[in-house]
């Protein structure tokens, strides 16, 4: 009896606090993201427009050029591809599909800054074309990691996902 009432004792010692115990933690504040007012989230936005005006007009290079060359581009269908896969993947795309376009949801946006590096874009995003003579519309949601570097940004990071 005596073993059972110290193998009690000591997984309850093991186990941590419970919550009757200890009040638990009120939860951190989330980190504000930026004002559409805000000069970083102007320039998020500015990058966003040009980068899709690139991808809109299917200039491959013009929309590479917004990315570094040590891209990581993880998607949630297609996996995780390399500066040099992901460029393939935007011509195999353009090939196939001539009329794609995309458009920023309104209101999706939200950048938030990383300290010494650049800033976190986060939105939906709108991709349509025509497909059996009807227009074939989804959404889909994006974290992009700019980096900048002086005046210059590029993307290092993606994440595409909710398609």
């Amino acid at each position: 009896m005596r073993n059972a009432f110290l193998l009690t004792g000591l997984l309850v010692t093991l186990a941590g606090p419970t919550a009757h115990s200890q009040s638990p933690s009120p939860p951190a504040a989330p980190a504000p993201k930026l004002a559409a007012s805000n000069e970083l989230y102007h320039t998020v936005a500015q990058l966003d427009a040009a980068l899709f005006a690139a991808f809109n007009a299917h200039d491959v290079d013009k929309l590479m050029s917004y990315f570094a060359d040590n891209l990581e581009f993880y998607h949630d269908k297609g996996g995780l591809s390399n500066f040099a896969q992901t460029r393939e993947g935007f011509a195999r795309l353009f090939a196939q599909s001539p009329d794609i376009t995309r458009t920023l949801v309104p209101g999706s946006l939200e950048v938030y800054p990383v300290k010494g590096y650049g800033a976190m874009h986060i939105a939906t995003q709108r991709f349509c074309h025509r497909e059996n003579g009807r227009d074939d519309c989804g959404n889909s949601k994006f974290v992009m990691v700019w980096q900048q570097q002086g005046d210059t940004w590029k993307i290092t990071r993606v994440v595409s996902y909710d398609h």
